[in-house]
């Protein structure tokens, strides 16, 4: 689960870590009441930040013509101007792709005297079955830019579980940095801040770009995170009530919310052959081989290990709301799943919704001889894959005549 940067930093600010002042708001009103509030604070300038689910803000561009997600206001009515062209209106950035986001949020911030800018993230090393903290001097590029272009920029730091975090470790990162003196020691509280937000609420990533060193209106130096990214791992969302609840469903597609209602794992693709498949790594699979016949999969749709009949039900009934869909691949490998429950299941799903399409059915494992007598008798006008790459050329061949 994503969450907007507003929310993150709000999870950041929790465990430590210096956030700029900021005030989300979700109308006109509310937009001049934070800005009144920002100048009022010694703030000369006022930062409107448009809040969707997608990076690239700053450089979109609104379907209405108006130019930057991100604005930098020099007055409250200037900041509330900019706001009225940015609420309601679809934003669309590198990240959205052409149909963009609707933009239904903005974060009012503080102007901030940048001094420095830079890079920050936590997040798993899978390779490494350890957390990994990457750090580097370019703030605000992309991070995937810099490793391709300037790999040495970039710091890592593995921390050992068994161990957990500690603190000269912030100072290695705080040092990589070239930091020094008061701003140093700032710097490594922030590390260990970032760090621990990561790992209490269970985060896939924590990304500060840009984390800036910044003058206050005393002239200290500070480090803050202008910019905030958290990926939650939905595995671990049933331990966060709280962070349950920052979930905006105005930020994902229609069709994923209905399937995470049936605990079905559904993605949305660009093709026309929908996939329901049982278990991650077999949906990757035929997604792969859907292709390799030259056809495109309409959609990731795992129904998991143990589905039941209503899932599988529920199942057919997304994937006939994509209007894209011209045929269906059912591909099952019975290990946990019984081959059979999926045939009742999609036998009645096909009866229900009066199924239309080219149906391909592929069965494999335990009970499958119940389950492919289950579909014969049915009277329904399917076809039968022997194998996993018969079933995708047979239902490439349909979609294609």
């Amino acid at each position: 689960m994503n969450v907007h940067e507003y929310q993150a930093k709000q999870l950041l600010a929790r465990h430590g870590v210096a956030v700029p002042l900021e005030i989300p708001a979700r109308n006109s009103g509310e937009v001049r009441a934070a800005a009144e509030k920002i100048v009022a604070a010694g703030s000369a300038k006022v930062v409107v930040k448009s809040q969707i689910h997608a990076g690239g803000r700053g450089k979109g561009t609104f379907k209405s013509g108006f130019a930057g997600g991100v604005k930098v206001a020099g007055s409250v009515d200037e900041a509330v101007a900019f706001a009225e062209k940015m609420l309601g209106q679809v934003l669309v950035t590198k990240q959205t792709g052409p149909e963009g986001r609707r933009v239904q949020t903005l974060l009012i911030a503080s102007g901030a005297k940048i001094k420095r800018e830079f890079y920050l993230a936590v997040l798993l090393d899978r390779a490494a079955g350890r957390p990994l903290i990457m750090a580097s001097t370019e703030g605000g590029m992309d991070i995937e830019e810099v490793a391709a272009k300037t790999p040495e920029k970039i710091f890592k730091e593995w921390i050992d579980p068994a161990v957990g975090f500690m603190p000269y470790q912030a100072r290695k990162i705080a040092a990589a940095l070239g930091l020094k003196g008061d701003v140093f020691n700032a710097a490594a509280r922030f590390v260990a801040g970032v760090y621990a937000t990561w790992w209490e609420c269970d985060a896939s990533l924590v990304e500060i770009n840009p984390l800036c060193v910044v003058e206050m209106p005393d002239g200290k130096d500070s480090v803050v995170a202008l910019d905030a990214k958290i990926s939650l791992d939905d595995n671990a969302l049933y331990r966060h009530k709280d962070i349950q609840e920052m979930r905006d469903l105005n930020e994902e597609a229609p069709l994923e919310i209905e399937a995470s209602k049936f605990n079905l794992n559904y993605i949305k693709l660009d093709g026309n052959i929908a996939c329901l498949v049982n278990g991650a790594g077999l949906a990757m699979a035929t997604m792969d081989i859907i292709q390799h016949f030259g056809g495109m999969p309409a959609n990731f749709l795992d129904v998991g290990g143990g589905a039941s009949k209503d899932q599988v039900a529920a199942a057919f009934k997304i994937i006939l709301q994509d209007p894209h869909v011209k045929g269906i691949l059912v591909n099952i490998f019975g290990g946990i799943m019984d081959c059979n429950v999926i045939a009742t299941g999609i036998v009645a799903a096909v009866k229900e919704t009066g199924l239309k399409l080219p149906l391909v059915v592929r069965l494999e494992g335990n009970n499958v001889a119940a389950g492919k007598k289950t579909l014969a008798e049915s009277g329904l006008t399917l076809v039968t894959g022997d194998s996993m790459a018969d079933a995708a050329k047979r239902v490439v061949q349909a979609v294609t005549r």
